[in-house]
């Protein structure tokens, strides 16, 4: 079966915030043209053209390409990727790059929804993200989208260095204010080998505590579902008819190509990640050669497992019968006795046809998949 999905890597930005451990290069704008061209040469893999229901441009900032640049890859994606009439085609944007040209290029190129790395409205706490852009900047980029008729969906982070619950109720109202159709709130991670993970071994920064952490996320879920925003993932939030239809191909372990440094493609069992170094990825591709890095072959066991644990991400939980055709495994089968233990612990609930997390269970999720994988 044909991919109805892609995937595209874009590893361009100006800046690298100190929190980020994305396959990135920030100020080597120079390496743009041969970026695009390597993504040509990967696409030639593509025996028949692909007709696709969504296309995600993700980053790194594909919006950092400009409008040019922009036009220069969808020219060259449009040689093998063919979205469908009503297809998704989605693009991260950081705020400072929302242009009126910029937008006139990327109506041009068929782009239909914007991801918005806003993280907050609060200039203290883009400080604290090492940021580049101000509140104000948000507010505008989000209203020119609008103007342009496209969905925007606003990113939103929590436990920022030094931000307060009270801190993170501002931000979910100003992002009310500004109307988004979609908002995703992640909670801020430590990634080994970033600048945050660096100064907090140095005892320059603080993560919050896991208590104020849980308060965020709580109140995060509160005030948008008050708004009107439902709660479909752990992390994302959507007005009816909003959802990013690209992620839930995800999550129902759909097939997917991906393109791009550190781009990583799916076939139903086998995950092939390219190699994360542009450069690396580049010269690899250009040359002829194998760009792949690490490869997960999943047995049928484990792609079951798998299957499980980014379904119950979703508020709708995992249906026994739809897991059963999906994946060839019985739900219990593979964690009936973990199941049992969650709704014993009031963290999951089973009726018998589906099961879902609580609220109580999405709060510690995580925490739950070392019980399935």
């Amino acid at each position: 079966m044909h991919p109805r999905h892609a995937y595209v890597h874009v590893p361009f930005c100006r800046h690298r915030c100190g929190y980020c451990d994305f396959t990135l290069v920030a100020g080597r704008d120079d390496l743009m043209a041969r970026y695009v061209a390597a993504v040509g040469r990967e696409l030639e893999r593509v025996v028949d053209p692909l007709e696709l229901d969504t296309l995600y441009l993700g980053g790194g900032t594909p919006s950092h390409l400009g409008p040019d640049g922009l036009r220069r890859l969808f020219a060259i994606l449009r040689e093998r990727l063919e979205p469908v009439t009503g297809a998704e085609v989605s693009l991260e944007a950081n705020p400072l790059d929302v242009t009126p040209e910029f937008l006139a290029a990327a109506r041009t190129c068929g782009v239909t929804r914007v991801s918005l790395g806003g993280q907050s409205l609060d200039r203290a706490t883009l400080r604290a993200l090492d940021r580049d852009h101000e509140p104000d900047d948000v507010r505008r980029a989000v209203g020119l989208l609008h103007d342009a008729g496209l969905v925007v969906s606003l990113d939103l982070m929590t436990a920022a260095p030094g931000q307060s619950l009270a801190a993170v109720e501002r931000d979910l109202a100003a992002a009310v204010a500004v109307g988004p159709q979609h908002v995703s709130v992640y909670c801020l991670t430590w990634e080994p080998g970033t600048a945050f993970a660096a100064a907090r071994r140095r005892g320059e920064l603080a993560a919050a505590p896991e208590d104020l952490e849980r308060a965020m996320f709580e109140t995060a879920i509160e005030r948008l579902e008050a708004a009107g925003y439902g709660h479909y993932e752990v992390s994302n939030f959507a007005r009816a008819g909003c959802r990013c239809r690209h992620n839930e191909a995800y999550w129902d372990c759909r097939p997917w190509e991906a393109f791009g440094p550190g781009a990583a493609r799916f076939d139903g069992r086998t995950r092939t990640t390219n190699h994360r170094s542009t450069t690396t990825w580049m010269t690899r591709v250009l040359a002829g050669d194998d760009c792949s890095g690490d490869v997960d072959a999943m047995s049928v066991e484990d792609a079951a497992r798998e299957r499980l644990v980014v379904g119950l991400r979703r508020r709708e939980g995992v249906c026994r019968e739809a897991f059963r055709a999906a994946s060839g495994r019985e739900l219990d089968a593979v964690a009936g006795p973990a199941v049992a233990a969650w709704v014993g612990a009031g963290l999951a609930t089973d009726d018998g046809l589906s099961v879902r997390l609580t609220r109580a269970g999405l709060l510690v999720s995580d925490t739950l998949w070392a019980d399935v994988l």
